[in-house]
């Protein structure tokens, strides 16, 4: 517990002072006031998180976390767990949809095996900072120890601390694990005081008789573990993942080094959820990539108090989303950094 009690010893919340800073500047642009909406918003939270009034976002990493899941014993995805392993094989040689969309935003991928029941041995281009072999089922047990939860959480912290250091700017969420959508809706459920039926979706595309059972596990897991809803570690630990709580420490760590966040979908967001328990403060330092087609989604969003980029009916994670939202979140530095003021050129102002 040391290194995450550390970081939240050090968060710090945002400065609004720079939000009143980086909104006079914007306002003197040329362009009627709050015209360019949401992107006036993105360069307005960028100068406030990194307090500069001229931020810069040249290196950008996107981390894809991998980890596999017990309860898939009990038939809530429509693939097989082996999918998991495959998948990260693909990540690394550059073929999943992550690597496409990460490119395209000019963006770095990292995956980490946090949690995958397979041993890639040394295999380049991943790292390998396995703190379980994939979780227990948690319609039978907890999913993992305590202690497992929070080696996850402090494994993400360091993973942002060390990329802070390598001076990345702007830092993405992604996932990788077959059936981590029944975690993230018990998560979703536990936290937001919800019934699981309104948390739960189909996840890989399930069929209807599939996502009944789906519901009925995640009832039947959360009944048995009884995760205490005034602690999110508890929660995590007993029905969450060792990706999700990977993504939870990424983003306080990210918070705690001033560096913005955005999270992905369902997945990241089960896991800024959990951060935002422990923290509320984070907040200020997350953007919310897009509402993805899981119902429980935009409800863990609201509970934060987050307001989605895009709505483009994805549901693939892996950062995918993340990705995309990246490139509306430059656009509004660009705004802030590029546009002439009226003075500037020569623009008669409103009278």
């Amino acid at each position: 517990m040391g290194l995450l009690n550390d970081t939240l010893k050090n968060m710090k919340a945002v400065n609004g002072e720079w939000h009143e800073t980086a909104q006079k500047h914007l306002d003197n642009l040329t362009k009627p006031l709050g015209s360019l909406g949401r992107l006036e918003e993105f360069a307005r939270r960028l100068v406030a998180i990194t307090g500069n009034k001229n931020p810069i976002l040249d290196k950008k990493v996107i981390f894809t976390f991998a980890g596999d899941h017990g309860v898939t014993e009990e038939g809530v995805s429509a693939f097989p767990k082996a999918v998991t392993q495959q998948m990260v094989l693909n990540f690394i040689r550059g073929g999943a949809g992550i690597n496409v969309l990460a490119r395209h935003a000019g963006a770095d991928v990292v995956v980490i095996d946090i949690g995958v029941d397979h041993d890639f041995g040394e295999t380049e281009g991943l790292i390998n900072l396995k703190v379980i072999n994939g979780t227990k089922n948690f319609a039978k047990e907890p999913a993992m120890t305590r202690e497992d939860a929070v080696r996850c959480i402090e494994t993400g912290i360091e993973l942002a601390n060390g990329y802070a250091k390598k001076g990345y700017k702007l830092f993405g969420t992604g996932d990788m694990g077959i059936g981590n959508t029944t975690p993230s809706s018990a998560i979703a459920a536990v936290l937001a005081g919800r019934p699981v039926s309104e948390v739960t979706g189909k996840g890989t595309g399930i069929t209807d008789e599939s996502l009944q059972n789906k519901i009925k596990v995640i009832e039947k897991g959360i009944n048995l573990n009884k995760p205490n809803p005034n602690d999110a570690i508890d929660v995590l630990s007993k029905v969450g993942g060792a990706e999700i709580g990977g993504i939870a420490g990424l983003v306080l760590g990210a918070a705690s080094n001033r560096i913005p966040v955005v999270i992905d979908g369902f997945i990241s967001t089960a896991g800024a959820l959990i951060t935002y328990c422990i923290e509320p403060k984070v907040k200020d330092y997350i953007f919310a990539a897009h509402n993805s087609v899981e119902i429980g989604h935009k409800l863990m969003l609201d509970k934060m108090g987050l307001s989605p980029i895009l709505d483009l009916n994805l549901r693939l994670g892996e950062g995918t989303g993340a990705a995309l939202a990246m490139l509306m979140i430059e656009a509004g530095l660009k705004i802030y950094k590029e546009m002439a003021t009226f003075g500037e050129a020569g623009v008669s102002e409103k009278v």
